[in-house]
């Protein structure tokens, strides 16, 4: 080859991935296709444990080997194959005759010779057919809790986070591992498993990202991004990436979902969260409802943070308080779905359950309160500290804000 060819090669190769990175983008039309198969009555809400769910699977796999990538589960397979005893309990107590149940992660991996790894993950299972009493329908039995947000939007997630890391014609600094997990829905079971028997070294994991119910931006663009605590850089990085959405932050690195199975093994985490709603664990998660530019919108956000972060040394890690560790205990509850995401001062009403105290007293979603009792409300934290001093048949009244009205309610518990 003359050296005029090897120029003209070189400039070809050059620009071919230019080109390559500059037309993989993270896309919305992907996204909703994604997210129309996984949350289809044809797999029955991918109930854990369920030939429904193994389709699923097969589904994740699929899009993991189109995109390019390494299986990375057991024995050069797509699967992390684990084992567990299901309650069949409404209080989740696990009995000795308790059935066991098989399922699967499914791993996939970006092997790109780095001495460390990104993690990037999400739940695929969900409720199934409302069998396993997590379901706030009032009659959940038989009916298709299809989980459309919750979590097929997360892993819609990370099957577009898989692809562009693939086809972006980039080589980044970290290697990267997809987890889709099982069983998150019946207490983090799949995450549990992978972090007690990971299939890659998990002292060589810089950081791990999960992927919660993604698919509600709203018209104000509020997410929520949690474990910011567990790593110095995060903080500034996120405030400093954020562009038009408004990023409430959170420091706990342990909370109700998989990011938790990984925080408990020293890594560095974040979640991200678009809020909680009415249609939260109740067959009406549908995909119409999913917001599918403002997913687009939040990855591209993930996106930026994990490239910044990819030119870092591994994180070091930092240990948070958990939420857990001064929630107070309480033995009643308003009935109420709290808008997590809320920036001011009260706890926003989400969503009232039917039948519950905070319906029979009439309080509606877009309601605010701001008072309990004798407690004052001003946030999350108040709320529950108030609830904690109540308990069955007790009758008090709840202070709410509805648009410029300030109004009180009687309430029996």
């Amino acid at each position: 080859m003359t050296q005029y060819s090897v120029f003209i090669y070189l400039l070809l190769f050059f620009f071919s991935a230019q080109v390559a990175s500059a037309q993989t983008t993270i896309s919305a039309d992907k996204l909703r296709k994604h997210v129309t198969y996984l949350a289809s009555d044809k797999l029955q809400g991918r109930g854990t444990g369920t030939k429904q769910e193994q389709k699923a699977a097969a589904y994740l796999a699929k899009q993991f080997k189109k995109a390019g990538l390494q299986p990375k589960g057991n024995n050069g397979t797509w699967f992390h194959n684990f084992t567990f005893k299901k309650s069949s309990d409404p209080h989740g107590n696990v009995t000795e005759n308790a059935p066991q149940i098989k399922s699967q992660n499914v791993a996939a991996y970006l092997d790109n010779g780095a001495p460390y790894t990104i993690v990037i993950g999400a739940h695929y299972d969900h409720l199934g057919l409302g069998h396993d009493h997590n379901s706030l329908d009032a009659n959940p039995e038989g009916k298709i809790h299809n989980g459309a947000d919750d979590n097929a939007s997360g892993t819609s997630g990370v099957l577009e986070l898989a692809r562009y890391f693939a086809q972006n014609g980039v080589k980044e600094q970290h290697n990267f591992l997809f987890l889709c997990f099982s069983g998150e829905e019946l207490g983090l079971v799949g995450s549990k498993k992978f972090t007690e028997t990971p299939t890659i070294d998990l002292s060589k994991v810089s950081f791990m990202i999960n992927m919660d119910m993604i698919g509600r931006l709203n018209d104000e663009k509020r997410i929520m991004v949690g474990g910011v605590g567990t790593a110095p850089n995060f903080v500034p990085l996120l405030n400093r990436l954020a562009g038009s959405l408004t990023v409430k932050q959170d420091s706990a690195g342990i909370g109700p979902s998989d990011h938790t199975s990984f925080y408990l093994k020293n890594i560095p985490v974040l979640f991200f969260f678009t809020g909680q709603h009415s249609d939260y664990h109740k067959p009406s998660d549908d995909t119409e409802k999913v917001n599918f530019a403002g997913e687009k919108e939040l990855l591209d956000y993930a996106v930026r943070a994990i490239e910044e972060l990819d030119k870092e040394p591994k994180l070091i890690f930092q240990e948070t308080k958990s939420k857990q560790e001064d929630t107070p205990r309480f033995k009643v509850t308003l009935g109420i779905m709290p808008d997590y995401t809320y920036e001011g001062e009260g706890v926003h009403v989400d969503g009232v359950t039917e039948g519950k105290p905070a319906s029979k007293a009439g309080l509606q979603k877009g309601d605010v309160i701001v008072g309990l009792g004798e407690f004052a409300v001003k946030d999350i934290r108040d709320y529950m500290k108030a609830l904690a001093a109540f308990k069955k048949e007790d009758t008090t009244k709840v202070k709410i804000k509805r648009g410029s009205e300030t109004k009180e309610f009687p309430v029996t518990f």
